[in-house]
């Protein structure tokens, strides 16, 4: 495999549609290299089917001669946004957390999702959310988020990411710089924040400042445009927000994953291949293209075009991959494929289920 081609499989991150590994997701991994799958309700229909499909995944990238496991990865954050219900526990929005206030219990539900994760062979998070609710007409955030008091937020979310990763699995704080006070949906359009650069450091950064201090393994960029930083592109594409202020500023050490490049806030003016280099060249390490094989496969042929070509240094596709090996490194290695059974007795366990019922009670939500 052309080196540029193997680097750029690194950076990029796959779904797929079924419940057993499809002819297009093994393609994905066999010829191009792709290191990470993520999964959605689509993947999902049982524990030990779970176990199984993310076995048929390992497998592929064994036969492949990856020299690293696969990363794969779930939006699991409790509430509306849950790829994994019943059998599985199922948990209330982090507003819930929110309204209890316990940092204590925050850590117990991180832990609680790794447990159940885990034993699925499911080593990545995309939770929690970071962004801070302080506008109620947003239609994307609302109860995602743990409320509006920005250290709130970060002192539960901190909390939570120490319980997800203590228990093996990555979190992801999302997302960056803050898509909580926006009044559209960034899956469908391009929302604006129209805030100072003094407020979003009072406000939407300092949730983020707290994840990183709690070691957060990966922050997810937002497709928001945030003029007070960058006027003319959304955060994910813009070098002045993801590497400059994420990364130098902010001094960021791990893995920044975009939010998918399918999404309409950034597909309705980029095609997929110029969405993920312009990505790239902002600082992403990992760029997830959710939904569809032909721009899964353009995405990966427009990254290995702009290496070749100088668009993107060697030296920014070895940054990258270096923070994605230390991140499977951490959570991956050594190579172990989950058992089903396992992941059978961990779904929905008692004393999980018993928790997530008493947060939703003293918040005065059902699960």
């Amino acid at each position: 495999m052309r080196d540029s081609l193997r680097k750029a499989g690194q950076r990029l991150m796959v779904g797929f549609q079924g419940l057993e590994a499809s002819p297009e997701v093994k393609r994905m991994i066999r010829d191009y290299g792709a290191g990470s799958v993520i999964l959605f309700a689509r993947n999902v229909a049982a524990p030990g089917q779970v176990a199984e499909l993310v076995r048929e995944l390992q497998a592929e990238a064994r036969a492949a001669g990856h020299d690293l496991p696969l990363l794969v990865s779930v939006d699991q954050e409790g509430g509306r946004v849950a790829r994994m219900r019943a059998p599985w526990t199922e948990w209330p929005p982090l507003r819930a957390l929110g309204r209890r206030g316990s940092e204590d219990t925050a850590r117990r539900v991180g832990a609680a999702l790794a447990a159940e994760l885990h034993a699925c062979g499911v080593r990545l998070d995309f939770a929690p959310v970071m962004d801070v609710d302080t506008n109620p007409n947003n239609p994307v955030i609302g109860d995602r988020s743990f409320g509006s008091d920005p250290d709130l937020v970060g002192r539960l979310g901190a909390a939570m990411i120490r319980g997800l990763q203590e228990g093996g699995v990555a979190a992801c704080a999302k997302h960056f710089p803050g898509h909580g006070d926006t009044d559209l949906d960034s899956h469908l359009e391009l929302p604006a924040v129209e805030h100072t650069r003094a407020r979003l450091e009072d406000v939407e950064l300092r949730p983020f400042r707290r994840a990183i201090e709690a070691k957060v393994a990966t922050i997810m960029t937002a497709h928001v445009l945030v003029r007070a930083l960058d006027n003319e592109v959304p955060a994910t594409l813009s070098p002045r927000v993801v590497e400059g202020l994420l990364r130098q500023e902010m001094k960021f050490p791990g893995v920044i994953v975009s939010d998918d490049l399918e999404m309409k806030a950034v597909a309705r003016q980029w095609t997929p291949g110029r969405a993920a280099v312009l990505a790239a060249r902002a600082g992403c390490d990992l760029l997830p293209v959710c939904a569809t094989h032909d721009m899964q496969v353009e995405s990966l042929e427009a990254l290995v075009k702009a290496v070749e070509s100088g668009e993107i240094s060697w030296s920014a596709m070895d940054d990258a991959a270096l923070r994605m090996r230390r991140l499977k490194e951490r959570f991956l290695v050594p190579w172990q494929d989950p058992d089903p059974a396992a992941a059978r007795a961990a779904a929905g366990a008692v004393e999980r289920v018993a928790l997530a019922r008493e947060i939703a009670e003293h918040a005065g939500m059902a699960t």
